[in-house]
């Protein structure tokens, strides 16, 4: 009886379903009637078995979803919402997935740190790692806890230990069912303290081990044979203050790489006019380029030119950058200092001198952290070999990128590019 009470509505359907059979019928009969009287008794022939054919044929016809769907809940005994209060309050990533691996529950620390994934979604959907899918496949298998160390290289290097341990939720009636809870520890910090402290260590031991043997040296001489020597104990004693104050500059460029290491992550958002700036770095670098004999020529846009940045870091960068054009490009007697700008697109600041070059097996060292094209030639300098390590890290920092053009006996560019 209630198919036939349907029937309308399903012989409705059908026709609208097979709406291109039937156009492609009627249009034959109409051809056909044009054609003749006998051609037309033909076509209304066939337009009749047509619809026979349809209506005997199975009724086949998809069903129509519901405007607005609700998602299969994922937890219908409500199992997890004590649960759910509980994880919300914490600031480290987790997820609480199902026996097949498929989310239930995502507290807003993951959802932040991870993206936000769809309920009832496999893990795979967003998590990509192998290590931790096989570790998730064995949990769930085994009911066993389980943990690995995962790292991550883009949008910055990141360490995780990921864990995940079963969770017996009790049901309304004496049963229990098991969840599974995947955790993510950042411990990136820690990780980054101990290479730190291992780089400081060796660095530091291998570039104050010349200066303090020098001074050691200096002040057994005063002691000694220079003991009654004024002009002597005047001449080692400004050799020592210089050695003293290289040693005080390198331990501050160790202390500031420290630091930019700590918050490599953390993208600067303030806006930061690059015109004013570099006009300010130009005059502070000025006495240093009259003792020099090199000219600072600027060649900037009107208007403002701004970047997402940190002011003082920025400073840090160029003022680097020019007084190394200063020095090693002193043959050259001029430094070039050219702001570019392409709407939406890119800001350059390039640095350029007219001295020696640097050779090319060299450049793509240069960012390294104690690296010297001449070890002589900086130490003469007064350079700590930390200096273009430091512009690096600022660099990364803000997002942006370092490249070095160079030509020996032509000059070299080096260009900061946001």
């Amino acid at each position: 009886m209630e198919d036939d009470l349907s029937f309308p509505r399903r012989f409705t359907r059908r026709l609208q379903h097979e709406s291109a059979i039937l156009a492609l019928a009627t249009l034959i009969a109409v051809l056909a009637l044009v054609e003749g009287t006998g051609k037309g008794v033909v076509a209304a022939i066939w337009l009749v078995v047509v619809l026979v054919a349809m209506l005997r044929s199975p009724m086949v016809v998809e069903a129509e979803a519901p405007p607005h769907a609700e998602p299969v809940p994922v937890d219908s005994e409500g199992l997890l919402l004590p649960l759910a209060a509980g994880l919300a309050a914490l600031d480290v990533p987790v997820l609480v997935i199902g026996s097949d691996a498929s989310l239930v529950l995502q507290n807003p620390a993951a959802e932040k740190a991870l993206g936000a994934f769809p309920l009832g979604a496999h893990i795979s959907a967003k998590l990509r790692s192998p290590g931790i899918l096989d570790m998730v496949r064995e949990t769930i298998a085994t009911k066993t806890p389980n943990q690995i160390e995962h790292s991550e290289r883009l949008p910055s290097e990141r360490v995780y230990i990921v864990r995940i341990a079963p969770v017996e939720l009790p049901k309304p009636t004496s049963e229990t069912q098991t969840f599974f809870m995947l955790s993510f520890r950042d411990i990136s910090e820690l990780r980054l303290i101990d290479r730190m402290r291992s780089d400081f260590v060796a660095n530091a031991s291998h570039e104050l081990r010349t200066p303090l043997a020098s001074l050691r040296g200096f002040i057994e001489t005063i002691q000694g044979p220079a003991r009654n020597d004024p002009k002597a104990q005047a001449r080692f004693l400004g050799i020592m203050f210089d050695q003293t104050t290289r040693m005080s500059r390198l331990v501050d460029d160790l202390l500031s790489l420290s630091r930019l290491e700590l918050k490599s992550h953390i993208a600067p958002d303030q806006k930061v006019d690059l015109v004013p700036l570099l006009g300010h770095v130009r005059d502070s670098l000025l006495p240093l380029a009259g003792d020099l004999d090199v000219s600072i020529n600027l060649h900037l846009p009107a208007g403002k030119i701004e970047v997402l940045g940190d002011r003082d870091e920025l400073v840090q960068v160029f003022e680097n950058l020019i007084e190394n054009a200063c020095k090693y490009g002193q043959e050259g007697k001029v430094v070039e200092v050219t702001l570019r700008n392409d709407p939406g697109q890119t800001v350059e600041v390039t640095v350029s001198d007219k001295g020696p070059g640097i050779p090319a097996e060299h450049v793509p060292r240069l960012t390294e952290r104690f690296y010297r094209v001449s070890v002589e030639d900086s130490r003469s300098k007064k350079g700590t070999g930390l200096g273009l390590a430091i512009v690096k890290h600022i660099l990364t920092r803000h997002r942006a990128r370092l490249i070095v053009k160079s030509e020996v006996g032509r000059g070299t560019d080096f260009t900061v590019r946001f």
